[in-house]
């Protein structure tokens, strides 16, 4: 064994020895599976309703037609995108938004009250008139991006209230 291969098995020993002594462990599945299905209410053209339903499919979770009572429920109240000017170029137009995306929800599982949540994400956004056509495909991946991330983040509240 040379001795470049004993260092990087040494570098690796370390490094797994570390992980584990930090207490790092995979997220593995979540526990959504406890449930025969899930309630979806969201506005009939909801974007992020829409991501919500795959990723509840993607782990083969039955969307349940009405509430029932051994299942749980998810509430979509409110989910909007605003934008703040952060700075300006010199002529006076705007050259960088934050965009702030915001989530309100309720969550009912069985026997249990609905518990409401709300939170925000932001984005900083650099806007160049001389690119719009472009700047609005980035603006578009953007918002993509935040919804993701917003499905991701009920998802797992779900799964840490139905645990």
């Amino acid at each position: 064994m040379t001795a470049a291969k004993a260092l990087r098995l040494l570098l690796f020993l370390v490094l797994a020895w570390q992980l584990t002594g930090c207490g790092f462990q995979l997220r593995g599945q979540l526990p959504l599976q406890l449930f025969d299905g899930v309630y979806l209410q969201a506005e009939r053209h909801s974007e992020l309703a829409a991501i919500l339903r795959q990723r509840l499919q993607s782990h083969q979770i039955v969307l349940l037609n009405q509430p029932e009572q051994d299942s749980p429920s998810v509430y979509l109240l409110h989910d909007s995108l605003e934008r703040r000017t952060l700075s300006l170029f010199p002529n006076g137009q705007v050259a960088e938004y934050e965009l702030i995306y915001q989530v309100r929800y309720s969550i009912q599982t069985p026997g249990e009250e609905p518990q409401l949540f709300e939170f925000e994400l932001f984005r900083d956004y650099q806007d160049d008139p001389n690119r719009a056509l472009a700047k609005a495909r980035e603006l578009e991946l953007m918002l993509a991006e935040l919804r993701e991330q917003a499905a991701q983040r009920i998802l797992r509240q779900l799964g840490r209230i139905s645990a």
